[in-house]
């Protein structure tokens, strides 16, 4: 690194000449930023050779990208710099480096004439912007660009001290639709399996990914930091990586101190070498900290920060951090890919009603978790199978949809357990209600069931019983859709032949009660007797006719009739539903049907 080099750091760099982008297009090279320019390197055989430069004087702006798709490269943090009739896209391998590159670059073109107004906050891929749909390159910007950044921020806005150091520790970053966001802890939350991420109230952790409404992934605002790991655990993470430079700080054996664990591969004949630094302290006042004596610090995150970029004695530089934490899971049950529930965490309290499979309880997890118990009948239902299926079905999360959190199996009777809905069955909830729905109110129950259905169907997934009696309402007066596939392993015989009273003849299409034919369409049709059912506050179909009276009838072309709370409009998408054509709607468009105006 020469004398006039401000940051230098392998990088990689998208290919500017594609139209489209492939992992191909992805290529790493070593960036180095000076007061004049931006260059950019490939190595061979431990020579540099340059492949193109900037000119700092013509950067109109640099600002890091937003993107909630997939990058085809090992590093996730983009960032642009636009200049001439350019824009070069640049991907950094933390949050940390790319904020300190965006922040440097900025402060050198700051005097720059050339400055844009607004900029694209997202990729030009495929040939458009993503942000805004402009077809055209050269297009002008869609988001006010802030040429000075977070720097502000960072000089006067330091939030309070935590526990890692008597120092504050980094800012959040600024507003980012990247999974990346920093947010900070409402709540003490102790995680419950060993690979869950325990929260402390007040404290900023980093969103690495959405996974879900009710799971991310996250960590540490340090993703250098592991608190509770020993020497052996470190080098154990550290070999597993095996990444030059690969870091952690962690506690020290001593109280209150911290030591810095670096992983190198070029250790002399020995091979990959670790090495365990403690940071020290110097005893004046104020109080700084150091791993060089010539390079203090009286922050910890600073002293990290400046040996990401200089070795300064240490064995490499700190170049990638590497942390414990497999926090957030990435199924919607208790904990990460945890569907089997221990019964003895379960308690049982009062009974809610007796279903389909057996009797269903209010009870708690780990006294804690308000839940719902069913109790499986022994012979009720294909058990092997669900169990299989239920692994698929506790990923299935979205907010009308009524969460599966996993199953007891290891004993009979085994148990589902699933999101407790306090006020019940929908049918029920109608029925004793009638007469005090708002047609709005009626529109809000189909809408949600059908954002349910909407979320199945994009799934893959065929609910085959869907009614007002399998839908539930909660204490927020949301209702969600339940017992989405588990018509498969019924083990009725009366259930499942269309000449028994509990087969759902009257929410079934013909192809239904005549092949047991299955799919989107039928879920469809059964959707609009639902809608009939909410609007009619709960009436039973065909009320006056037995199952076999109302198969000649729907095959005659028989319709239900109009309910008095419906009007034309909403009559006329059951009808479509009930089209033995055209009851093909597919789900995802349900939910647009209930934001017209002219229903309410």
């Amino acid at each position: 690194m020469s004398a006039d080099t401000l940051l230098e750091e392998t990088l990689i760099k998208r290919s500017q000449q594609k139209r489209l982008t492939s992992p191909l297009n992805y290529k790493e090279r070593v960036f180095v930023l000076t007061k004049t320019k931006l260059t950019y390197y490939e190595f061979r055989a431990e020579k540099k050779f340059k492949k193109g430069s900037i000119d700092l004087q013509k950067v109109r702006c640099v600002e890091i990208v937003k993107n909630d798709g997939v990058i085809p490269c090992q590093n996730k943090y983009p960032f642009q710099v636009v200049y001439d009739t350019s824009t070069l896209y640049v991907f950094a391998p933390s949050y940390e480096s790319r904020r300190i590159w965006v922040q440097n670059i900025k402060e050198e073109i700051r005097d720059n004439s050339v400055i844009v107004a607004k900029f694209h906050p997202q990729f030009w891929m495929e040939g458009v912007w993503l942000c805004c749909r402009q077809a055209e390159k050269l297009a002008p910007g869609c988001e006010e660009y802030n040429l000075f950044g977070d720097r502000i921020q960072y000089k006067y806005q330091k939030p309070p001290r935590d526990s890692l150091s008597p120092s504050p520790p980094p800012p959040p970053p600024p507003p980012d639709t990247n999974p990346t966001e920093v947010v900070v802890a409402l709540y003490d939350f102790f995680g419950p399996e060993p690979h869950d991420l325990t929260m402390t109230k007040g404290a900023e952790y980093v969103i690495l990914e959405k996974c879900d409404i009710n799971w991310y992934k996250a960590r540490n605002i340090y993703g250098w930091y592991s608190k509770h790991v020993n020497r052996n655990k470190a080098e154990e993470l550290l070999r597993t990586e095996d990444k030059e430079g690969g870091f952690m700080v962690r506690d020290s054996s001593k109280p209150g101190a911290y030591t810095v664990s670096l992983y190198t591969k070029s250790a002399g004949e020995g091979g990959a070498a670790i090495r365990h630094y403690h940071i020290k302290e110097t005893s004046g006042c104020p109080r700084q900290f150091y791993l060089a004596e010539k390079h203090l610090f009286t922050l910890i995150p600073d002293l990290i920060e400046y040996h990401n970029h200089n070795a300064a004695g240490l064995v490499a530089r700190l170049r990638y951090p590497v942390g414990k934490e497999r926090s957030a899971p990435s199924t919607a049950g208790f904990s990460y890919e945890k569907w089997e529930i221990n019964p003895c965490e379960l308690t049982f309290m009062k009974e809610l009603g007796c279903g389909q499979f057996g009797v269903v309880r209010l009870g708690k997890w780990r006294a804690q978790h308000k839940v719902a118990i069913k109790a499986i009948r022994e012979g009720a239902m294909y058990e092997e199978d669900f169990i299989e299926e239920a692994k698929v079905m506790m990923r299935l999360t979205h907010p009308k949809l009524v969460q599966l959190y996993g199953v007891c199996t290891h004993q009979k009777p085994i148990y589902i357990v699933t999101e407790f809905m306090g006020l019940g069955c929908l049918l029920n909830y109608v029925r004793q209600r009638r007469d005090t729905f708002s047609l709005g109110s009626l529109l809000s129950i189909c809408q949600d069931v059908s954002e349910g259905m909407e979320h199945l169907e994009a799934h893959g997934f065929i609910h085959r019983d869907l009614a007002a009696r399998n839908c539930l309402v909660n204490d927020a007066l949301v209702v969600k859709v339940s017992d989405f596939g588990m018509a498969r392993y019924v083990l009725d015989d009366q259930y499942t032949s269309s000449s028994g009273s509990k087969f759902p003849v009257k929410w079934s299409p013909p192809e239904v009660f005549n092949f047991c034919k299955y799919s989107s369409k039928s879920d469809v049709w059964s959707f609009g007797v639902l809608m009939w059912e909410v609007f009619t506050e709960g009436k039973m179909p065909f009320e006056h006719n037995p199952n076999h009276e109302v198969v000649m009838m729907v095959l005659e072309g028989h319709r239900l009739y109009r309910p008095k709370k419906a009007t034309p409009n909403i009559y006329d998408i059951m009808l479509r539903c009930w089209h033995e054509v055209h009851h093909a709607l597919p789900a995802f468009l349900l939910p647009t049907f209930f934001c017209q105006d002219n229903f309410c």
